[in-house]
């Protein structure tokens, strides 16, 4: 009796050693994310001051900048929420891909609206980048709204 007991308690040990590491894990992730999030918005912004003659192009190169931004924080806000649940958020990564398809639209559309060597194998490139990126925010969209459907009280 004594050793099944024993075995009971060191499993549940073994247990918490692994939880702890892997809440350790997830900090340390979140710490990171937060850390390039961070760094990505302090370049930004030197960035976008520092070449501020070639305005129209600063402009988007900031916005997407700053789209980078909040898609890192919504995935460490979304990691945080998974350590403080124990149950794994879906529609923040939906609404994370949308903010992501969104941020590729926008980049697609500067470099047909800005960059004047876009031609040929480029310009195509760059139109299936923008379609590319409209379904993917039409898909996850439609995603979210059934699952906020599906979870209507009925």
């Amino acid at each position: 009796m004594s050793s099944e007991h024993d075995e009971v308690d060191s499993s549940t040990r073994y247990d918490t050693i692994v939880q702890g590491i892997l809440a350790g894990v997830e900090y340390a992730i979140i710490l990171s994310l937060l850390l390039i999030a961070a760094t990505v918005l302090v370049r930004t912004i030197y960035d976008f001051f520092r070449q501020w003659g070639g305005f129209p192009q600063t402009v988007v190169a900031a916005i997407d900048g700053v789209l980078v931004v909040i898609i890192l924080l919504d995935i460490a806000h979304t990691v945080l929420a998974h350590l403080r649940s124990s149950k794994f958020p879906i529609r923040p990564f939906l609404a994370i891909g949308v903010l992501a398809g969104v941020r590729d639209i926008l980049s697609a559309s500067a470099r047909l609206t800005f960059g004047s060597s876009t031609q040929g194998s480029d310009f195509s490139h760059t139109v299936i980048s923008l379609a590319l990126g409209v379904g993917v925010v039409v898909m996850l969209s439609v995603a979210l709204v059934l699952l906020r459907e599906s979870t209507r009280p009925a």
